[in-house]
């Protein structure tokens, strides 16, 4: 096996050990073999999944951010339902909340460093993309 490809699939093993899905009715928040595509880095958390078909739940992963803000760049396609971006600091302070349908370039008000709790939340969702990234600036 290539030395790439092994990085890859140990940071997959690494970001899926990392991902708590909540309130999620099978294993998938999409169509079955659909699964988000995220990187999860300190300074660098991005989240992209396609074809996202009715569905309902919220899913958690945990941030490292070294900074008291983050720059948040939105950029979904929603159809129907809706699907909203929270994101907490490390004293679980909410410090953003925006429906991912918002698209652009945004500021978290400021908070704690350390783990961030980036959260999203699907309502009877339908959506070609779902896409943002949250950076340290």
């Amino acid at each position: 096996m290539k030395p790439a490809r092994r990085m890859r699939l140990a940071t997959l093993a690494v970001l899926a050990a990392g991902t708590t899905w909540l309130g999620a009715c099978s294993d998938s928040p999409t169509a079955p073999g659909i699964q988000p595509q995220i990187v999860n880095q300190p300074g660098n958390f991005e989240y992209q999944v396609s074809d996202v078909q009715g569905f309902s739940g919220t899913i958690s992963y945990t941030w490292q951010n070294s900074g008291t803000q983050a720059n948040v760049n939105q950029a979904t396609t929603i159809s129907g339902g809706s699907v909203t971006l929270q994101i907490f600091d490390a004293a679980q302070t909410q410090v953003y909340t925006r429906s991912l349908g918002d698209n652009g370039t945004f500021v978290t008000t400021a908070g704690q460093p350390g783990g961030w709790t980036v959260r999203v939340v699907y309502s009877a969702a339908v959506a070609p993309v779902v896409n943002f990234r949250a950076q340290t600036p």
